[in-house]
């Protein structure tokens, strides 16, 4: 078969799964199979695949056919302006996260020397991604997986930033640093009957403790809330994300903890998603 055949031949496979991104898909597969680029595949559509690789690309497409995300077959992600290295034991990273590393960036300037908590660091795209940006601040990563933390470390040497962020294998429960400017959270969100009514990509495969948050949603939130009023300096800020129908909840909980809400930033569909504020008392 040629490149076109083979991707004609996948997207046959994921059509009739309903995979309705299943072009994008069955190009990127190939690209990656070949070790090429999707512009290069779509310009040499004539070239032929050998057995070895279209054996390869088969058993990846079957893969996208059963609703594994695109991302963990790749192993790869783009999150702001870089791309990072994801599998099962991490979250996906969202275009909605990206709103946190925005906020951070529009509150610093290059220069500045800062001290950075990302809570649930994950694949480490948010800490990673402000520390390139702002080269002379560092950060301290916490995660509760040890797996989790080994795809951030990974992505901080990818990045070349393993020396200025600090990787700890903790709950936010047991850090007692108190100096951050900064903390950061994309914390689970969901509750245990919306869990149940995910997309099955992401039911099936994403890590659910990366998801969970209790019975209401809000368990995570509480605690990242409560802690932070100990771990942030005075006019410190904490920038999270939330699931739909927790601003309200979140507000309240953070008047009484001190805090001051300095913006309420909505995703593409209106969503109120990144809440910032600031610890005043």
């Amino acid at each position: 078969m040629n490149y076109l055949e083979t991707i004609n031949y996948g997207n046959k496979i994921l059509k009739s799964q309903n995979i309705n991104s299943y072009n994008l898909d069955s190009e990127l597969i190939l690209a990656n199979v070949l070790n090429s680029t999707r512009e290069e595949i779509l310009t040499n559509l004539n070239k032929k695949v050998d057995d070895i690789n279209f054996n390869k690309y088969n058993k990846l497409i079957f893969r996208r056919k059963n609703n594994e995300p695109i991302a963990y077959i790749l192993q790869n992600k783009e999150f702001w302006k870089n791309n990072f290295i994801v599998d099962k034991n991490v979250l996906i990273p969202r275009p909605e996260t990206e709103i946190i590393v925005d906020e951070v960036l529009k509150l610093t300037n290059f220069n500045s020397s800062k001290q950075f908590l990302d809570i649930g660091t994950g694949s480490g795209c948010i800490i990673l991604s402000v520390i390139k940006e702002r080269p002379k601040s560092r950060g301290t990563a916490l995660d509760i997986s040890k797996k989790a933390l080994k795809v951030a470390i990974t992505n901080a040497k990818m990045h070349h930033l393993e020396n200025k962020i600090k990787f700890i294998n903790n709950d936010v429960d047991n850090h007692y640093y108190n100096k951050y400017d900064f903390v950061l959270s994309n914390p689970p969100y969901i509750d245990i009957f919306n869990l149940k009514r995910l997309e099955k990509n992401v039911r099936l495969f994403e890590p659910i403790l990366a998801l969970k948050a209790g019975i209401d949603g809000f368990s995570e939130i509480k605690k990242i809330i409560y802690k932070s009023k100990k771990l942030l300096k005075l006019k410190g800020k904490l920038i999270f994300e939330i699931g739909n129908n927790q601003m309200l909840k979140s507000v309240i909980l953070l008047k009484k903890n001190g805090f001051y809400i300095d913006k309420i930033c909505k995703d593409i569909q209106f969503f109120p998603r990144v809440i910032v504020s600031t610890k005043i008392k």
